[in-house]
């Protein structure tokens, strides 16, 4: 079943908006990727419950002394640690279940590799939010209970995002909401009491902190394996379907490597420095792959030029493989990564290696020097592809004697073999790996052919001694780069918008309670002037004025207008409502800037989990230290509505490669491999 939008009517669903499932989003589609998803959601909560066992028993075999005890929790131990390896290993062949994330329609190319999503624990921001609104904003938090709800929609939808540019959308939507979020609610001098715990997408074990930093950083893992499975899904049959592979394997490098630059310290292993980094290299290995069959889809000519450029560009993927594949393998990597990915490695390594070694031995074999030929050319070519030529040999002079092209290109056709034969035995010796028939396919497919070539290039008689053919130095015309994509840097509508401008009112900005003051005019004059834009503050205080003697006091925020709130308002729409201030004068609301240095008293502790939580409250009296006699002479300050006008501001803003073809049925029901031969000089590869 397509991870689409399907009709619901379940409106009391999290992840249901309007009858509908949130856009990117279907947590009831039967996908052989979400079967997946829920064998891991189920693992994750066993292998926590195996991990209390054993940190139980571990605690009772310190404390106890009695040795009959110590025994039976010994066992016990024995017992739960054969349980997490069961699990483990598990988890390790959900995480090599890549067959899933395959195109349907692919019956042809060698299966890519995507990440499984983290999962996550339902998280309740309600209690938490409510208590910080009503002590730092002074606000009723029960106003806000829809705004909090629609967050804790958001972020239940987030669990399962469809395969698509939709899921990615949803995803990047709830990351750039945190943001938003931090900055209302997480105040950076103590903690909200508010939990997030994500589990490692390798060993499956969970990660629990309040640092909204992991959940930033695992939403944005999530949004690079989102990436990496859509990149599986595209028909790589097709020159738009490479191309969204191609695009989709770039943007998830770009993403993890946003990741582990942002998020230096994250305790999941999954997002370490050192798995990131090895994660990077495979997406962009996986890309020039892609790259790859986008140039030889069309067919690669046998003829001399376009056979080295295939050489050279499948070194290059051979080489970048080899390079994830020594990043797999260094501790501590190894010790997590799953074993089908190194040998994945491995297999494509060698097999692309000896798809490079079987076009120069066909460029060598099958295409002599003629006078015709341009001979420099030809020669530059040559010379490009080694490190040092064979025997010592001048490139012009192995180009004009035939038995020297013959000797060489027999040499790499040996090397050819011997690489798919590699690649064969490593393929078998993973479980997971003899899976994918299409691999094994390929790959004897590849070796029946080099196999062909050589025994049509040799001849009895010959007792020449055999030669190691050099290796081939790696080039490509179009190189693998991160792409970071624009989904990431979403612009999204604040749900705490009614609290007022980020800018000012933020968890770590501290505020006084709001204070009403009665503002009167006194000789067509309010006595103070304001200055900012959204919110306005107050300044030019007359202190002899009646607003002064009321309270008010220069720097203060207006955050209401009688019953107006004013929070987002401009100098001109505030001075709009104080014009038509009449004699009795109008009632406003102001709000006093604090130090964030001074302790801040408690107001109560509430629990989680049993974990205690503590909230800060603050309501402060303030004294009237400006009401001051008026027998002071004082400057006549400005008039407020004429400094207003002055000071006014405004805001900006043909050689085809070795296929295993099964005719239309499907890929993991195979018939036969078939391969091309090689006899025809005008054949497409």
């Amino acid at each position: 079943m397509a991870d689409t939008i399907l009709s619901n009517g379940c409106k009391e669903n999290p992840a249901v908006e309007n009858g509908y499932f949130k856009k990117g989003c279907n947590p009831f589609a039967q996908t052989g990727r979400s079967k997946l998803q829920n064998k891991r959601a189920g693992l994750n909560q066993q292998i926590i419950k195996q991990m209390r066992m054993r940190a139980g028993a571990e605690n009772l075999l310190r404390a106890t002394s009695n040795n009959k005890v110590r025994e039976m929790v010994v066992l016990e131990l024995s017992y739960v640690n054969s349980n997490l390896q069961r699990l483990m290993e598990q988890l390790e062949g959900l995480n090599s279940s890549v067959e899933v994330y395959q195109n349907v329609q692919e019956t042809s190319s060698i299966p890519l590799i995507p990440l499984g999503l983290k999962e996550t624990k339902e998280v309740d921001f309600s209690v938490a939010f409510k208590d910080f609104i009503l002590e730092h904003y002074s606000e009723d938090g029960s106003n806000y209970e829809n705004e909090i709800a629609d967050l804790m929609d958001l972020r239940q939808a987030c669990r399962t995002p469809s395969r698509s540019e939709a899921g990615v959308e949803l995803l990047s939507n709830y990351f750039s909401h945190l943001s938003l979020v931090e900055n209302r609610f997480f105040p950076p001098t103590r903690q909200m009491g508010i939990f997030f715990t994500w589990y490692d997408s390798f060993t499956g074990v969970p990660v629990c902190q309040q640092n909204i930093s992991l959940e930033k950083a695992s939403v944005l893992f999530n949004i690079g394996a989102l990436y990496t499975q859509i990149g599986t899904r595209c028909n790589r049959q097709t020159r738009n379907g490479l191309q969204d592979a191609i695009s989709a394997f770039q943007k998830a490098a770009g993403v993890l490597n946003h990741l582990k630059e942002t998020f230096t310290h994250t305790p999941s292993y999954d997002m370490s420095p050192a798995m990131l980094s090895m994660l990077i290299k495979m997406m962009l290995a996986q890309t020039q792959e892609c790259l790859f069959e986008k140039t030889a889809l069309p067919g690669i000519r046998n003829e001399y030029f376009s056979l080295l450029k295939m050489a050279q560009e499948a070194a290059k993927v051979g080489d970048t493989y080899d390079h994830v594949h020594q990043s797999m393998i260094q501790t501590p990597i190894k010790d997590n990564v799953p074993f089908f990915w190194s040998t994945m490695a491995q297999v494509k390594t060698n097999h692309y290696r000896s798809l490079a070694h079987y076009f120069v031995a066909t460029a060598l074999l099958d295409h002599e020097l003629s006078p015709s030929d341009d001979e420099d050319q030809q020669e530059k070519a040559l010379s490009q592809l080694y490190e040092a030529m064979p025997d010592g040999r001048s490139p012009l002079d192995i180009l004009k004697n035939k038995e020297h092209r013959q000797r060489i290109g027999k040499a790499h056709l040996r090397r050819a073999i011997m690489g798919h034969e590699e690649a064969l035995r490593i393929h078998g010796l993973c479980r997971h790996l003899r899976k994918l028939d299409i691999l094994r396919d390929i790959l004897q497919a590849s070796h029946k052919r080099s196999l062909a070539k050589l025994s049509d290039n040799e001849s009895e008689d010959e007792f020449t001694d055999y030669m190691e053919a050099p290796d081939i130095i790696s080039k490509t015309d179009q190189k693998a780069e991160m792409e970071m994509p624009v989904s990431t840097k979403v612009k999204v509508k604040d749900f705490f918008h009614k609290l007022g401008p980020l800018s000012v009112f933020s968890a770590k900005q501290r505020w006084t309670a709001p204070r009403t003051v009665r503002v009167r005019i006194e000789d067509r004059d309010l006595g103070f002037t304001l200055k900012g834009d959204a919110p306005v503050q107050v300044q030019s205080l007359d202190p002899l004025c009646s607003a002064a003697a009321d309270g008010l006091k220069e720097g203060d925020y207006i955050v209401a207008v009688g019953d107006t709130d004013c929070k987002w308002m401009g100098l001109s729409e505030v001075m709009r409502l104080l014009k038509d201030v009449d004699e009795e004068g109008v009632d406003i609301r102001v709000v006093s800037m604090m130090d964030s240095s001074i302790p801040v008293p408690t107001k109560s502790a509430t629990y989680s989990g049993g974990l205690p939580k503590t909230y800060s409250m603050i309501c402060l009296a303030f004294d009237d230290d400006d009401k001051g006699t008026k027998s002071r002479k004082v400057t006549k300050k400005l008039s407020f509505l004429s400094w207003g006008l002055k000071n006014k501001h405004k805001s900006a803003s043909t050689l085809s490669l070795p296929t295993a073809d099964y005719s239309g049925t499907s890929p993991w029901n195979k018939q036969g491999p078939t391969f091309p031969s090689s006899n025809n000089d005008s054949a497409l590869y």
